[in-house]
């Protein structure tokens, strides 16, 4: 056998052995949130940007998307999507290789979170989701950073493809979602935890909480972003996902 053969051979194993990502959008986000990291880390696997649009309940969405998700895979959320994250983990912790959760609460809705959704549903069913989207929604997803504006534009523009009724559905799923903190000692595969500092959606405390309860968590925070990090800081995700990525997997 020829050197080109054994390279070729060595070649093919390397590739059968990079493990494909998935990343989930949070709300009113689609696959634009990702862009960058899309561009970047499809490089060196395959990559899938998966929707949590569908369905009224965190679980309903975690069990569609579980029916066409690959075997093995690496496992990457953003809000919402980082609790779709937590419960496709729950479920198929044998199918979930690492994870990583991006401003993510592992808790369910107090009482007063749970009110506080209501105006916006109706609001959206009224005819104001655009109105409240610019006034009150988007400029808490984002902090003071440079890409301040930028970030709320692509959000606008994706918010808006999403449309209202898809804005219901989330918030009515995020309205019922379950806790997961009683999960969270179970999880035994590579785990990041990032947080923008200036995070008013899930403030950094809550996601420093979240990492000290998973054994083999580490947690990395971007400065001066809010919740949206992807779009703020897409050089600081992107690095911090590509360093994930080649952590050691851990034997379990």
């Amino acid at each position: 056998m020829n050197n080109n053969t054994n390279i070729g051979q060595w070649i093919i194993l390397k590739a059968r052995m990079v493990e494909p990502l998935v990343l989930l959008p949070g709300m009113m986000c689609d696959a634009r949130v990702w862009a960058t990291q899309l561009t970047v880390l499809s490089y060196q696997r395959p990559v899938t940007i998966a929707p949590v649009c569908f369905g009224e309940r965190i679980e309903e969405i975690a069990s569609e998307l579980l029916s066409s998700l690959p075997t093995k895979f690496a496992l990457c959320g953003h809000g919402m999507g980082g609790v779709v994250a937590l419960e496709l983990t729950r479920r198929a912790p044998e199918r979930v290789i690492r994870l990583a959760l991006i401003g993510t609460n592992p808790l369910n809705d107090t009482p007063q979170e749970s009110a506080d959704r209501e105006p916006w549903m109706i609001g959206a069913k009224s005819g104001r989701f655009e109105q409240m989207l610019e006034m009150d929604i988007l400029p808490c997803h984002v902090g003071r950073g440079p890409l301040r504006a930028h970030a709320i534009a692509e959000m606008q523009d994706m918010a808006m493809s999403l449309g209202a009724d898809t804005f219901v559905r989330q918030e009515r799923a995020m309205q019922r979602r379950r806790e997961q903190q009683s999960n969270l000692r179970r999880i035994t595969q590579p785990t990041l935890i990032l947080a923008g500092e200036e995070d008013q959606i899930v403030p950094l405390k809550r996601q420093e909480f979240l990492a000290e309860l998973i054994p083999y968590a580490k947690l990395g925070v971007l400065r001066g972003v809010g919740h949206t990090v992807m779009l703020e800081d897409p050089e600081g995700t992107t690095e911090a996902l590509y360093t994930w990525m080649r952590q050691p997997l851990v034997k379990r």
